[in-house]
């Protein structure tokens, strides 16, 4: 499909249905109309044709990877959900939201088909039979790679099926209805079977809706500090607490590959269930009463026990109480164990974290977290491995006598990487790393896994157990370029094996052999869909290509994109990818009209800030209700300048938010219009959630842009009082940053005409829909140009195709109207 010419006459078919119907009922930014009381609601309205092609074309399939690494298996995706699905009722209770026919989620992930690609040369690639028309669960191996389990979403029920990879053929091993209200039902335990959350037997009718009050719904504070941030879908009334137990409740059962399913254990209200790897004791997680009001079901009271695989409790390792008094603080945590998991590499060794400081960060002390571990049969005491100064944030698993302990601390960046010994928790840690973790261009990456022993992922390790591997991003002053490293253990020394190099994006997926000689990888170009690609570093032969996915939106084909560098005027480097629509030439053309899209990101130091972010070689195309859209209808766009909010002089970043973020808008707006190719009187600006709160600040505190776009947003920061976003400090301990922070607070002072897109069910801490609502209000009572728009039934994300369409519709509609002034047409 051809786009659509980067200029128009006034009078356009893309423009008339707006302005006759103006003549009906005046939009409010019609033609410049101001003051207008209201806009008649005419229902979902189409984007462009080039754009709705796109966004309804079959999406590329996911892929996943079989434990071996001898199998890929391709996830078909569905397209976008029609608006009726998505606004099918749900119910939201303790923060999550279910479908209550099939007791599982309504915001659920789903695939259409399998299919199974091997990575050996000579094979070929079959379909798994499923369940024709079916809405196929997310898929997950057995260990070895011979079946994997996935569900199936009927009328009235999730249910369990098993896929023989040898075969290619599926069957349902229950009918018995699953209970996936509290995330993936089942789990494997051993490679035979699965521990399952079912939905409880002949449990009756749910309770009735009764909206006749029964008295007062009453909350206390006891005096002491209880600060929690903004949360969604709480439980409000002893009518949704009822309803909670009733849904949330499960039987616990074992199933056999065979389709036996045993009971055990009581029905209770279980939030998590996972075997140890050798398949013989099951961890279990249990919510129990009293439930809050105030916060959602991950802090109310949780039980942690081991259960032998009868059903009885062995031994209870946490027992937690409801969790409404957490400091706000982001190293803030819960006192007691917590991150339980089995460790990978042994048969039944349950490891866990505990805080040493109470979990708060205001108390002083020298080590703040302790890694223990308890084995089986789970009668002893636990075993102390590694006290640390700050908070344990990942553990991997390698051998008998080596794992792998990271330590984060937010306030700081600061980040630690060490080796420990689990067999002898004597021996001192070696450190490996020590870095900010903003410092992108200083991450060594992340350690590589295989599968171990018992099927689970443990470290990749040479033959002679002295190195292990890492994968990264590979950020540097020319952009992510993706890397393999061998580490030495004993000396912390890293040796580069792969690169990728340009003019192709190419990132591993799987190492396949202990020299790691052998990698599975990633590979797009800017010309390139993503495939998968096998290759052999020892032989140093061509890669071979695994799969062959095509273009998707080959109407895209014609834009180019470019990695620009540029400075504000504080010195601070600042990086953006530069996007320039089919068909255009600078020297016929001349400058575009243009649309930024961005994000701020709040940093301790400027020279973590400064670093480039991004490739120039990434295969870039839009989905959903993408920004990058606007290229097809004849504007440049500027994707994720860099707005960073960077702490000065011993401050805090946000302490000069509205300084720094003008800085980085005039500095991004004079590159492109400097580049030759942006019109300096016709540049937009847009963003969503937290980048709609920059757009309405921008157009409040700046004259650069001709208008906004601010999806999703929050504007009036006493509506989150206990910190936001990168924010921990509170409104009382902040009152003047707060309300300088606020663009509702500055809604007299907006320039530019605003467009307000908000779901009317956003379940995003914050963001709840009153605060466009009140925005609005606010904008429109101080005589500004603004339009806003309600999608019912959508989130903080839209999925429905109708939602999307409509919102890409509003968007183009918008910058055609306030950026893109009349002008001569080009056929390009």
């Amino acid at each position: 499909m051809t786009p659509r010419p980067l200029y128009r006459h006034a009078l356009t078919p893309a423009l008339l249905p707006v302005l006759l119907a103006a003549l009906v009922c005046p939009l409010p930014h019609a033609l410049g109309a101001q003051g207008t009381a209201g806009v008649s609601q005419q229902g979902y309205r189409q984007p462009p044709r080039a754009i709705a092609q796109i966004i309804d074309a079959e999406p590329l399939p996911s892929v996943t990877m079989s434990p071996d690494r001898s199998t890929l298996l391709l996830l078909r995706r569905p397209g976008m959900p029609p608006i009726a699905e998505v606004a099918a009722p749900d119910l939201r209770l303790a923060g999550d939201r279910w479908n209550p026919r099939t007791n599982g989620s309504s915001r659920d992930v789903s695939f259409t088909g399998f299919r199974l690609r091997p990575t050996a040369a000579g094979e070929a690639e079959r379909e798994i039979v499923t369940p024709r028309g079916a809405r196929l669960g997310s898929p997950t191996w057995a260990p070895g790679g011979k079946h994997f389990v996935f569900t199936v979403t009927g009328a009235d029920r999730i249910t369990l099926w098993v896929a023989d990879v040898a075969t290619g053929r599926s069957r349902q091993l229950t009918n018995r209805a699953l209970n996936g209200t509290a995330g993936a039902p089942c789990t494997w335990a051993g490679s035979t079977r699965l521990a399952c959350t079912f939905v409880v037997a002949n449990r009756g009718a749910p309770p009735a809706a009764d909206d006749t009050p029964k008295g007062p719904i009453i909350q206390e504070a006891g005096g002491r500090a209880a600060p929690n941030r903004t949360y969604q879908d709480l439980l409000a009334s002893p009518s949704d607490e009822a309803r909670f137990e009733y849904y949330a409740t499960s039987q616990i059962a074992l199933v056999g590959l065979d389709g036996t399913v045993t009971l055990l254990g009581s029905p209770g209200l279980y939030t998590n269930v996972s075997s140890s790897p050798d398949g013989q004791w099951l961890l279990v997680q249990r919510n129990k009463r009293p439930f809050s009001y105030v916060v959602p079901r991950g802090r109310f009271p949780l039980v942690s026990e081991i259960w032998n695989l009868a059903g009885k409790s062995v031994r209870t390792v946490q027992d937690r109480p409801l969790q409404e008094e957490v400091p706000s603080s982001f190293d803030a945590v819960t006192p007691g164990p917590r991150s339980l998991q089995w460790r990978a590499d042994a048969p039944a060794t349950l490891v866990w974290v505990e805080a040493l400081d109470g979990g708060d960060p205001a108390n002083k002390v020298a080590k703040r977290d302790r890694v223990l571990s308890l084995a089986a049969p789970f009668t002893a005491a636990p075993t102390a491995h590694l006290d640390v100064e700050t908070r344990v944030s990942g553990m991997s698993w390698g051998s008998r006598d080596l794992a792998i302990v990271t330590e984060d601390w937010s306030r700081t960046r600061q980040r630690r990487v060490w080796a420990i010994d689990p067999s002898d928790p004597a021996k001192a840690p070696r450190p490996l790393f020590a870095f900010s973790s903003e410092d992108r261009y200083a991450n060594p990456g992340s350690f590589v896994t295989t599968m171990g022993p018992f099927g689970r992922s443990v470290l990749l390790l040479s033959a002679d157990g002295a190195s292990a591997y890492l994968t990264g991003a590979g950020a540097s002053e020319e952009g992510d370029r993706p890397f393999l490293d061998r580490l030495d253990l004993r000396s912390a020394k890293t040796t580069r094996l792969w690169r990728s190099a340009a003019p192709h994006y190419e990132e591993v997926v799987a190492v396949l052999d202990p020299a790691a000689s052998r990698l599975i990888t990633r590979r797009e170009s800017t010309s390139e869909a993503p495939n998968y690609w096998l290759r052999d570093l020892a032989q140093g032969t061509a890669p071979r290509q695994l799969t062959s996915f095509a273009d998707p939106a080959p109407q895209f084909a014609g834009v180019t994109k470019q990695l620009i560098t540029y400075a504000r005027a504080d010195g601070v480097q600042l990086s953006a990818t530069l996007y320039l629509p089919p068909g255009y030439d600078k020297a016929k053309h001349g400058p575009l009209p243009f649309l930024f899209w961005a994000y701020p990101t709040e940093f301790r130091s400027a020279a973590a800030a400064a670093q480039v972010r991004g490739s120039p070689y990434r295969f870039t195309r839009p989905g959903g209700s993408s920004h990058l859209f606007a290229l097809l209808e004849g504007y440049g766009v500027l994707d994720d300048p860099t707005m960073p909010i960077v702490a000065k002089d011993g401050k805090e970043p946000n302490d000069t938010y509205v300084e720094q973020l003008v800085s980085s808008a005039k500095a991004a707006v004079d590159k492109v219009v400097e580049l030759g190719v942006a019109d300096r009187n016709r540049i937009g600006v847009g963003g969503h959630s937290y980048g709609a709160f920059m757009t309405a600040n921008l157009l409040a505190h700046s004259d650069l842009f001709k208008a906004g776009i601010a999806r999703s947003g929050a504007y009036n920061r006493t509506l989150t009082p206990f910190g936001f976003q990168g924010e921990e400090r509170t409104f009382w301990e902040a009152e003047e940053l707060y309300t300088a922070m606020s663009p509702f607070n500055h809604a007299d002072q907006v320039k530019a005409p605003i467009l307000l897109v908000h779901g009317m069910a956003d379940d995003n801490s914050g963001t709840f829909p009153v605060q466009s609502e009140r925005f609005f209000a606010a904008l429109k009572g101080n005589g500004k140009r603004v339009r806003y728009v309600q999608l019912p039934a959508e989130a903080h994300g839209y999925r429905a195709r109708e939602s999307v369409g409509h919102t890409l519709w509003e968007m183009v509609n918008w910058l055609d109207l306030n950026v893109k002034p009349a002008g001569r047409t080009l056929t390009p």
